[in-house]
């Protein structure tokens, strides 16, 4: 087969051995570049093989990699890659239908390379020069056999906080669940022995309706992800190891709606009068969540390898689905909820995550707030009539500005206006302290719905917040009120500083000792800080101690030495334990010789 370029009349064939040599001949490049530490050929997974295979597809023979002189690919290894990356994605383009996969696989990794070697500044421009080669190319997920989801001009993919994540135009999306660039394919799938085939032995797609009045429930097992969004959130109506599963009667009709759109694989749907409603309108988005899923919304095509769309299985529908991310689901591509049996993990929060991170981003706080101005003020005799008139975005917009308070991206600032437009928004207005305590109650009863954090810390902090920003609120809201103008939207932290995993919970199992077997300085041995005292102190010790001092700086330690010694005396620190009276005996002799480092 010796498909033709319509632009050039240059065969596949032959552009595809050319891009390949220069593939080739830049590895080679950037290989002699790299240090000792590094390992591999930087292109050999990513770019070379995906070309090569591209390349037998078509007919064309094998290309062997050429003797490369030492400055060929040294001189400009940026403009080398930049080159090479707008080349195969014009070659992408310009095939019709579309070229070989390999070709789609091979432009997204350049591509992301490209990107990685341009300075920050010219970063927009890089994606606007592959936006425009690849312009007229339609928005969707092809699934590559036996590799990763190979998404085209996706106009927005974010992380589970909602933050975008920056990917290019022809991106990669990782499926066998162990890129070490996660959520993008580093080319691993060659090498581990991937599969994207089926399991014989999944569960079946079969749709069950369970009737009920005036709504019925729709659900398919077969392509359910597990998420827990139904049975977390309405238990009364999907009831975990209970049959029958669903019970449409367990609650009203809109917040079994509201669960059911919630689903994100698509498992669950409603009837009215026999008749499924159509989609809501989302614009499309593809959500990367947390040691989970792609949950993907927005009606974005998914094809195969053939470019055929994906079949989903009865009743599933079109505008939102999960696909795997772990490399274990029972029904590639699609999700059946392995990653929660495989342990599949991304990399750990951080360990002091702000209130933004903990509540779970913008799409917790925006499901918050939504389940506040939806459920719970229109049927309010109080808040109803106050907000009757509110615009269609508001829920957005307080999700917005709660966003940007708990510590998160400044969206409210950079979108609404800031800490100003929100002192005019209540400018006026004469709110009462009986609209306060009632808004106060009702939002925090729609955070439960809402599935937000129930640890003391983060509620702490969530109630004095709306507390004091409701008070605010009052406060500028009456007549003759003079609030400060050009403020900063607050920043909101931790009440006292308790970050979560500072407190050991009186339900947890028994903490682990995890310095029980340290080895204790002889008698007659020099005590120093780094050697002997820190590795005393577990992670534990110092997270529960961090609103006073780090129990891992020298500093701080030895300018609270006496009372740290008379705690560890009495028994009372650690929390969970007293030391023994030979680690203590350590740190008092510490003490004695001055606390040295």
């Amino acid at each position: 087969m010796h498909r033709r370029n319509p632009v050039t009349g240059a065969s596949i064939p032959s552009r595809l051995r050319s891009l390949l040599t220069r593939a080739h001949a830049l590895d080679h490049g950037l290989t002699r570049r790299m240090t000792d530490a590094d390992a591999g050929e930087p292109l050999r997974d990513t770019v070379i093989r995906p070309l090569a295979e591209a390349l037998a597809e078509v007919g064309g023979s094998a290309v062997e990699p050429e003797p490369v002189e030492p400055t060929a690919a040294d001189a400009d290894p940026a403009g080398l890659v930049r080159t090479l990356a707008a080349d195969v994605t014009r070659l992408r383009a310009e095939v019709d239908p579309a070229p070989p996969l390999g070709v789609q696989e091979a432009a997204a990794a350049l591509q992301h390379l490209a990107w990685l070697f341009t300075d920050e500044d010219d970063r927009a421009a890089l994606v606007a020069e592959f936006a425009a080669l690849q312009a007229g190319l339609p928005t969707r997920i092809r699934i590559a056999p036996n590799g990763p989801y190979l998404v085209t001009n996706a106009p927005r993919v974010t992380d589970r906080l909602g933050e975008p994540i920056p990917v290019l135009p022809q991106t990669a999306l990782c499926r066998c669940g162990e890129s070490t660039t996660k959520p993008l394919c580093d080319g691993s799938h060659a090498q581990n022995g991937f599969t994207g085939a089926k399991d014989p032995g999944r569960v079946p797609d079969e749709r069950r309706t369970y009737p009920g009045a005036p709504v019925a429930v729709t659900d398919n097992r077969g392509i359910c992800a597990h998420s827990g969004l139904c049975t977390d959130r309405l238990s009364t109506v999907f009831r975990q190891k209970e049959e029958p599963f669903v019970a449409p009667s367990g609650d009203r009709m809109d917040e079994i709606v509201r669960t059911v759109r919630a689903c994100p694989s698509g498992a669950l749907d409603y009837l009215i009068d026999g008749r499924s409603p159509p989609p809501q309108p989302r614009d499309p988005a593809i959500e990367v969540s947390q040691d989970g899923p792609y949950r993907v919304t927005g009606s974005i095509p998914l094809v195969g390898a053939d470019g055929e769309p994906e079949p989903r299985g009865p009743g599933a529908p079109t505008e939102h689905y999960s696909l795997c991310r772990c490399g274990h689901s029972q029904n590639k591509p699609f999700c059946s909820g392995m990653h929660w049996y495989v342990n599949f993990a991304d990399p750990p929060r951080s360990e002091e995550p702000t209130l933004y991170e903990w509540a779970g981003g913008l799409p917790a706080l925006t499901r918050m707030t939504h389940i506040f101005y939806d459920k719970y003020v229109p049927q309010d005799p109080l808040l109803g009539p106050l907000f009757a008139r509110m615009a269609p975005d508001h829920p957005e917009r307080v999700a917005a500005w709660l966003v940007e308070t708990f510590g998160g991206p400044k969206l409210y600032t950079e979108q609404y206006g800031g800490y100003d437009h929100m002192v005019s928004e209540h400018a006026g207005k004469a709110l009462t302290e009986e609209w306060r305590t009632r808004w106060t109650q009702l939002i925090g009863r729609a955070a439960d719905d809402a599935g937000l954090p129930t640890d003391a810390e983060f509620r702490a902090a969530f109630v004095a917040y709306v507390e004091w920003g409701s008070r605010i609120a009052v406060e500028n809201s009456q007549p003759g009120a003079r609030p400060p103008a050009h403020m900063p939207v607050p920043r909101w932290w931790w009440v006292c500083g308790a970050t979560p995993g500072a407190r050991v919970s009186a339900l947890a199992p028994a903490a682990t000792e995890e310095t029980r077997e340290t080895p204790l300085p002889t008698e007659d041995q020099p005590i120093g800080f780094a050697e002997h005292i820190r590795p005393l102190f577990r992670e534990m010790d110092r997270k529960s101690m961090s609103f006073m001092f780090d129990l891992w700086s020298h500093d701080d330690v030895s300018a609270h030495a006496r009372a740290i010694l008379a705690r560890l005396r009495q028994g009372s620190m650690p929390c969970d334990g007293a030391w023994p009276a030979d680690r203590v005996d350590v740190f008092a002799r510490w003490v004695d010789e001055g606390a040295p480092a």
